[in-house]
């Protein structure tokens, strides 16, 4: 008897999730998305073991692992880096993308993962467009100030990162224990 699968593997699924997503994501988003607009059986623990091939950890600002999120491997250290504003601006970049893919996909029906995205968009539950509702959020002043006085860090951050281990580029820095007794 031949097991062959010709479903892809959970790193290709993941892939497909995380390029249409753009940004680090979490792995429950990652496969909902992938269930509303693809075919595969991705889920939840098969992304949560370690070291999925392809997949890496996004890195927070002290450059350890940013629980919960993950990203591809092949990207570029500054968009695996998450801080507040730029991951609110991703967030919004990810509802677009997910909202025009969604209404150029013909046979699927991802009403719920749209219903579900919709709630993270100021007026996107009442919204007649997802995708302009998100947009008009990616241009609001507050949000473009924040990103605007966060660029100097992240740039710091991204080279900071950048003399890292290859290792540590990929799943962050290991959190240094508490030392008792110090001194």
């Amino acid at each position: 008897m031949n097991h062959l699968s010709t479903l892809p593997t959970t790193g290709e699924q993941a892939r497909h999730a995380l390029l249409l997503l753009g940004a680090p994501a979490s792995a429950r988003l990652v496969v909902d998305v992938h269930a509303a607009l693809f075919d595969g059986d991705l889920s939840v623990p098969a992304l949560a073991r370690e070291r999925v091939p392809g997949l890496c950890a996004a890195l927070r600002a002290d450059l350890s692992a940013a629980p919960g999120l993950i990203a591809l491997a092949e990207w570029p250290l500054s968009r695996r880096i998450v801080t507040p504003a730029a991951r609110r601006a991703d967030e919004l970049a990810m509802i677009v993308r997910v909202a025009e893919f969604a209404a150029i996909t013909p046979g699927r029906s991802p009403l719920k993962l749209l219903r579900e995205l919709a709630e993270r968009v100021p007026h996107g539950p009442e919204a007649f467009d997802l995708a302009d509702a998100a947009r008009a959020a990616l241009t609001d002043p507050e949000l473009v100030a924040r990103i605007a006085a966060e660029a100097p860090a992240r740039e710091e951050l991204v080279a900071r990162a950048s003399a890292l281990a290859e290792k540590q580029q990929l799943y962050g820095v290991p959190a240094v224990p508490h030392q008792r007794g110090q001194g």
